[in-house]
C-alpha cells in the first residue's frame, strides 16, 4: 500500500510543477520566472524539482522523453515483414497523439516558444531527435539499397516536415479540429511519394494511357500503299 501512495504521488509532484510553472511563464513572463518562482508556488522544494526536470527549459517540455521513448519502442517491435515506410508513418502519429491529448497545454507551450529564443532552439533539438530516430530505424531497413542511407534521410526528414506543417497550422488555429485526421492526409501524401509500388506500378504502359507501338520491316523499294497496309493489319490483330 506504501509503495502505491508513492507512486501516485509523484505524477501528482511533477504535474503541479509544470501547472505552476506555466501559470508563472504565463502571467510574468518566462525570463522573469525563477525556478525557486516554480518551487514556492507548487509548495515543494529545488530538489524535487530537479528530480523531474534538469532545467527551467525542460519543464516547457515535460512530455518529449517519454514520448521519444514510445517511438522508439514501437520501432523497435516493427517486424522484418513491416512496410518500414508505413512504421515510420505510424511511428510519426504517436507524436501527434500526445500533443492532440491535450490540446490547451499544446497551444500555451507554442505562444511560449514563438517569444523566446531560447525555447525555440530547444525545440529545434528534440525535432532532431525525432528525425533521428526515424531516420536510424530507415538506415537499417534500407541497409541492403545501393541507395539506403540517401533514401532513410530523405524519407525521415519528409515524414518529420509533413507531421510539422499539420502540427503548426492546428497550433495556430488555437488547437480547433482533428490534428490526427490532418496528419493522415498530410503522410498519405509522403507515402504516395516515396512507396516502393509507386515506381514499380508507374511507366509509359500504366492503364489507359499506355500506347501501341507497331514495328514494320519490310524493303526500301516496298510501295508505301503496302507499308500502310501491313501496319492497319497489325493495327487490326492486336
Amino acid at each position: 500500500m506504501g509503495t502505491a501512495s508513492t507512486n501516485s504521488a509523484k505524477p501528482a509532484m511533477r504535474d503541479s510543477l509544470i501547472a505552476a510553472a506555466f501559470q508563472l511563464f504565463l502571467e510574468r513572463g518566462y525570463e522573469q520566472t525563477t525556478v525557486d518562482d516554480i518551487v514556492t508556488l507548487a509548495g515543494v522544494g529545488r530538489r524535487s524539482f530537479f528530480r523531474y526536470f534538469p532545467s527551467k527549459e525542460d519543464v516547457v517540455f515535460p512530455d518529449h522523453e517519454q514520448s521519444l521513448a514510445d517511438m522508439t519502442a514501437f520501432l523497435a517491435a516493427s517486424a522484418d515483414t513491416d512496410d518500414p515506410l508505413v512504421r515510420v508513418c505510424d511511428a510519426t502519429r504517436l507524436v501527434m497523439r500526445m500533443y492532440a491529448e491535450n490540446p490547451t497545454f499544446s497551444v500555451q507551450r507554442y505562444r511560449l516558444t514563438r517569444e523566446v529564443t531560447g525555447l525555440r532552439t530547444y525545440e529545434l533539438s528534440v525535432v532532431w531527435r525525432y528525425e533521428k530516430t526515424l531516420g536510424d530505424y530507415l538506415r537499417t531497413r534500407y541497409a541492403d539499397r545501393r541507395d539506403g542511407t540517401l533514401r532513410a534521410n530523405v524519407v525521415a526528414a519528409a515524414v518529420v516536415a509533413a507531421h510539422n506543417h499539420t502540427l503548426r497550422h492546428w497550433l495556430r488555429s488555437g488547437g480547433e479540429g482533428d490534428p490526427l485526421a490532418e496528419v493522415d492526409r498530410a503522410l498519405e501524401f509522403v507515402r504516395d511519394t516515396w512507396s516502393e509500388e509507386r515506381g514499380e506500378s508507374g511507366g509509359a504502359g500504366q492503364g489507359e494511357q499506355a500506347e501501341d507501338v507497331v514495328v514494320v520491316i519490310t524493303k526500301r523499294s516496298t510501295p508505301m500503299w503496302r507499308v500502310v497496309r501491313e501496319v492497319e493489319s497489325s493495327l487490326g490483330e492486336s
